[in-house]
């Protein structure tokens, strides 16, 4: 009797008390209410588990000899596309952007609307040291017995747009060595006399700006570009802006295994403004700097066991909460009832 009575009390399905095989309206709406929770709560964790899940890893950037590709798609509402420039220097002091970069210019009037393009695609190399923006004793030689023919037509159209309003949209994809370096979008590609002759003084320069899109690679899942949709519209002054930019590379592993190699950054941002004594001329410039650690970020599937676990912690205990919920209310009401029958009788 000893061994059958110790086998009994090992039963984990002892027979349901009183109240649990009464059926009642307190327990009716307690059941509806459980149901509903652990609905509720099954729903939530299933979409938990379908889910992808992101991981982010930190490592040293050992990336050598590659390339470093720069998006650009920005608008200058005041600068005709004739006298706009994009120049490329990199840390070893050359002025250079490779032979296979593809830049656009595209015209636009005074609503916005594109009326031109031009395309680039022989953009010259030019020592960093010989980048004078037209300030060397030579130029200033050939330019004192007067303008050739091609400038002054240039001076004439250029004039001309201004005068309609017209303005400019860069974009396309410069690939500089993966060095720290900048890029800058301007008017230096015209002589001192030239720009003089247009501006008359480089604070009558507008070097106001749309960015729609700056990125230094493709765009992944999630990804966020500060300067995306950036606006500066100057009025009534010029300046020179400066975007200090530090790039941090970047692996994204897709669920298919495959890998994509970007980057991603962080922005500051600086404005001089200038004033009629100043010699040097406006500018957009974007001086970016690469980080020495590389992120890695790896889409990854949740495991199944863990969902169950959690799955079963959920059910389990939303229906021992009800449990304990319909005997509280059932002892809560026959506290009140009993009595009642006692009068009645």
């Amino acid at each position: 009797m000893g061994v059958k009575q110790a086998i009994k009390n090992l039963d984990a399905f002892p027979r349901a008390e009183e109240h649990l095989l009464q059926k009642t309206q307190s327990g009716a709406l307690v059941s509806i209410v459980g149901l509903v929770i652990m609905a509720t709560l099954f729903i939530h964790e299933l979409r938990y588990y379908l889910t992808t899940n992101i991981v982010h890893e930190m490592a040293v950037d050992l990336k050598r000899g590659e390339t470093l590709p720069i998006h650009i798609n920005m608008s200058f509402p005041s600068l005709p596309c004739d006298v706009l420039s994009v120049d490329a220097i990199d840390l070893s002091g050359k002025h250079e952007v490779d032979l296979d970069t593809n830049i656009w210019k595209l015209r636009l009037n005074r609503d916005g609307y594109i009326i031109g393009t031009e395309y680039l695609s022989d953009l010259v190399e030019k020592e960093h040291t010989a980048h004078k923006h037209g300030h060397d004793d030579q130029d200033q030689k050939v330019h004192l017995q007067g303008f050739d023919k091609e400038a002054e037509d240039m001076i004439k159209r250029v004039k001309q747009a201004l005068a309609n309003g017209e303005g400019c949209r860069v974009y396309g994809v410069l690939d500089v060595q993966r060095v720290a370096g900048n890029f800058h979008i301007s008017v230096h590609g015209l002589s001192i006399f030239v720009a003089q002759m247009i501006f008359e003084g480089s604070s009558h320069v507008n070097v106001s700006h749309i960015i729609h899109d700056l990125s230094f690679g493709p765009k992944y899942p999630g990804i966020h570009n500060p300067l995306d949709g950036t606006t500066r519209i100057l009025r009534g002054t010029s300046g020179t802006f400066k975007y200090y930019i530090k790039i941090v590379p970047t692996e994204y592993n897709y669920l298919s295994k495959e890998v994509l190699p970007t980057n991603q950054f962080s922005v500051t941002e600086y404005f001089s403004p200038m004033n009629e004594f100043d010699r040097t001329w406006p500018a957009v410039y974007f001086l970016y700097d690469l980080s020495p650690i590389t992120v890695t970020i790896k889409e990854e599937r949740r495991n199944f066991l863990h969902f169950i676990t959690r799955l079963c912690a959920v059910l389990g205990g939303t229906f021992a909460l009800t449990g304990m919920l319909d005997r509280w209310m059932y002892r809560l009401l026959e506290a009140f009832i009993k009595p009642k029958r006692s009068l009645l009788r």
